[in-house]
């Protein structure tokens, strides 16, 4: 294998390892939720464990003095884009999981890029094409046949978990299009390096605001899920995805990210016995497809 060639298989293999760790946090989101429901606590432990990592990266990529200075504007685009993306579109995620399963919830979280071309068509005027109406049209009949099945025994709350879910879905798809310019002015790990470390700080902030230092007082099981997602399913993926891009480009890893709700499906069925019915493989499979479409269209 050329270096070359052994350099994008690198690229490719991160981006898988990066799909599967995202992957898993909603499945440990879950777990947690067997010992204590307090998302306000889990999502604050969470990036407790998760700042050094983030901290220490934002210090080693400042080190580089060709870099240029971040603008005041800049700075201030980081701060709100670390909140929006990265604070709001995880804490309302933690919210919708207390209601709906992990697979569920990361399909609906799934289907932020066609958000994104519904985003561009209301603010950006851009008229959609044939393959974005057909591939808009089968993410959400993909959707409403997963969520047909679902609702059939669910809670009083289900609707609300689907909600929520949403939200965060929509959180990040106006992230992605507002971020995009002041990524290549800052750079890509600097970025990620600061709007990661703004992200941690509201949400310890939040639970400090909210709950009293008793509240941490909780089974060591929970600290055990709560390293576990900040290592596992936000500090190494956030990583090495950042390191794919790198190697293979954005539109390969968007591709690549078409195997998460698959895999946390998968993850849910094993490690959380829910439900793998055929109608839910069905619209998972129409979701994907659509997902698939939308990105490839970026692509060309």
């Amino acid at each position: 294998m050329t270096s070359a060639a052994s350099y994008r298989a690198i690229g490719f293999a991160m981006a898988i390892a990066g799909v599967v760790c995202f992957s898993l946090r909603p499945i440990l989101i879950k777990l947690a939720y067997g010992y204590v429901v307090d998302p306000i606590t889990l999502l604050a432990l969470r990036m407790v464990f998760s700042l050094p990592f983030f901290l220490a990266a934002a210090v080693w990529v400042g080190r580089d003095q060709k870099r240029a200075p971040i603008s005041r504007k800049d700075a201030w685009a980081v701060v709100f884009l670390g909140f929006l993306g990265y604070y709001f579109a995880s804490f309302v995620d933690f919210l919708g999981l207390q209601y709906i399963s992990a697979g569920l919830g990361r399909l609906i979280l799934f289907i932020y890029p066609t958000l994104v071309v519904l985003l561009s068509m209301a603010f950006l005027r851009k008229r959609p094409t044939a393959r974005e109406v057909v591939a808009l049209g089968a993410t959400y009949a993909g959707i409403a046949l997963v969520m047909s099945n679902a609702m059939e025994g669910s809670g009083a709350h289900f609707a609300l978990g689907v909600a929520l879910c949403f939200a965060s879905a929509a959180g990040y798809a106006v992230y992605l299009v507002a971020s995009s310019q002041v990524v290549q002015r800052v750079g890509s790990m600097r970025f990620t390096a600061y709007a990661m470390s703004v992200a941690s700080a509201f949400c310890i902030l939040q639970f400090l605001l909210l709950r009293p230092i008793s509240a941490l007082r909780m089974p060591g099981e929970v600290y055990g899920l709560a390293v576990a997602m900040a290592l596992a399913s936000t500090v190494l993926p956030v990583f090495i995805t950042t390191e794919a891009l790198k190697r293979i480009g954005a539109n390969q890893v968007a591709l690549l990210g078409a195997l998460g709700p698959v895999t946390t499906i998968f993850f849910g069925w094993l490690g959380l016995d829910e439900a793998m019915a055929p109608v839910q493989l069905a619209g998972a499979a129409l979701v994907l497809a659509g997902v698939v479409l939308v990105t490839l269209k970026a692509a060309k």
